[in-house]
């Protein structure tokens, strides 16, 4: 960054960050009644994780696919650790797991209809995950599932194969659950929904999907220690960066992997960051793109459009697999010269060179880098995130954990559709429509 932000000015913001993580620990900053992330990992006792392992097993034994019912928090973070932990090629680890699908992230009716024709011949279960149970796209998602499920198994084995995760006593999904006697875990009212992945929200998913949910929440503990006490300032030093480069006039944060595994890691980090920071007219633009793919369609307008942004690298240091590029006899593609390197060797000084034409650009760089692709790590990556944004959002001046804009959509489309109680909403869309 040097040369685009003065060092002194990632300085000047120092106590700013300190002031933010303080506001964390002490809950005495904005949003404080949704706080119960910071100290999750902690506070997460074996005899929970014991129990969402024999729920998950229990799944597994009699489920070909569990199918995960949620939006935003309630299906992200499941899915991007599912997907960093994944064989690219086959939807679960061999022999341990279940296939996880996701439903209700949507209102696509050719995806619904789609998904119904897969599990019909198919052994499926569901978990259900919304805090109040109306949530129109889950809801919508939920109920199709559901009836499905009933006709082919009959009501009751289906809801041996229900789990829900919802509110802990109110609720549409809570009073369902304890009517049918689904088995049910709990989504703490002081816990966000994009803050939610270290919660049966998304432990039990990843569970289903056969991954160390032990070693999820053991990395993000290790990480909310070294954070919280002090000897790790990781997540001070990306709040504090980003902030000084958002008052230099860089308005864009672009999140690059060079992995493919990690492309819906970058959806939940936009989720995770956007819904924190953009409000009161305020707040970086969070985007994401996957490289070396995304530098054959957004690398020009990254090197050569509008200096309005910066990148934040996610690199992996050690790949699980090794493959070496092989000698070609006729050269053809003229590749011989890389013949005998790994792949990841290649592709790590793709990344380099790509950061430094970046740089050379005015694209200010920061790095973050993990050294493997693993439960561990993952949850020490997912808690880093989370801590720097609260710090963030504080040095921003927002309250980083309520989320007032998602509301207006859902108002005009309820009233769109003509649903009860929106009568005065319905006519006002209508007039302005000139209907």
């Amino acid at each position: 960054m040097a040369g685009m932000v003065d060092a002194a000015a990632i300085a000047a913001l120092d106590a700013e960050a300190r002031k933010g993580l303080e506001l964390l620990t002490s809950g005495e900053g904005a949003g404080a009644d949704f706080l119960g992330w910071v100290k999750l990992p902690e506070e997460t006792d074996d005899a929970l994780l014991d129990d969402i392992n024999a729920t998950a097993a229990r799944l597994r034994e009699t489920c070909e696919v569990v199918v995960a019912v949620g939006i935003g928090g309630s299906y992200l973070g499941a899915k991007a650790v599912i997907e960093a932990l994944s064989d690219s090629f086959a939807p679960y680890r061999a022999g341990t797991g279940t296939r996880v699908l996701f439903a209700g992230q949507n209102i696509g009716e050719d995806y619904m209809a789609e998904l119904q024709d897969y599990l019909r011949d198919k052994k499926f279960g569901i978990i259900v995950i919304s805090k109040s149970g109306t949530t129109t796209e889950p809801a919508i998602a939920f109920r199709l599932l559901k009836e499905q499920l009933e006709s082919q198994l009959g009501r009751e084995e289906a809801g041996r194969r229900i789990v829900a995760v919802t509110d802990a006593q109110r609720g549409a999904l809570r009073s369902l659950a304890t009517t049918e006697g689904y088995k049910t875990y709990v989504i703490a009212d002081n816990v966000g929904g994009r803050f939610s992945v270290l919660t049966p929200v998304g432990l039990l998913p990843i569970a289903v999907a056969g991954y160390d949910i032990r070693a999820l929440v053991e990395g993000a503990r290790n990480m909310q220690k070294a954070t919280l006490d002090g000897s790790d300032t990781s997540s001070l030093v990306y709040a504090q960066t980003r902030n000084a480069l958002y008052r230099a006039g860089k308005k864009i944060e672009i999140l690059v992997n060079y992995n493919p595994k990690l492309h819906f890691m970058g959806e939940w980090w936009k989720q995770l960051y956007g819904e924190s920071e953009g409000k009161d007219g305020k707040g970086i633009f969070p985007a994401a793109v996957d490289n070396t793919t995304d530098l054959h369609s957004m690398g020009q307008w990254i090197q050569d459009g509008e200096r309005i942004i910066f990148e934040t690298v996610l690199s992996v240091e050690t790949p699980s697999r090794e493959l070496r590029i092989p000698f070609d006899e006729a050269n053809l593609d003229g590749l011989n010269f890389i013949a005998g390197k790994r792949i990841d060797q290649v592709n790590k000084m793709a990344e380099l060179g790509t950061r430094l034409a970046h740089i050379d650009g005015g694209v200010p760089n920061i790095r973050v880098v993990i050294p493997a692709l693993n439960e561990d790590t993952l949850g020490s990556l997912i808690y880093f995130f989370e801590a720097a944004c609260g710090i963030s959002g504080y040095i921003l001046g927002v309250n980083p954990f309520n989320q007032p804009g998602v509301e207006a959509y859902k108002r005009n489309m309820f009233a769109l559709l003509e649903k009860p109680g929106y009568e005065k909403e319905t006519a006002a869309i209508k007039a302005k429509l000139g209907e």
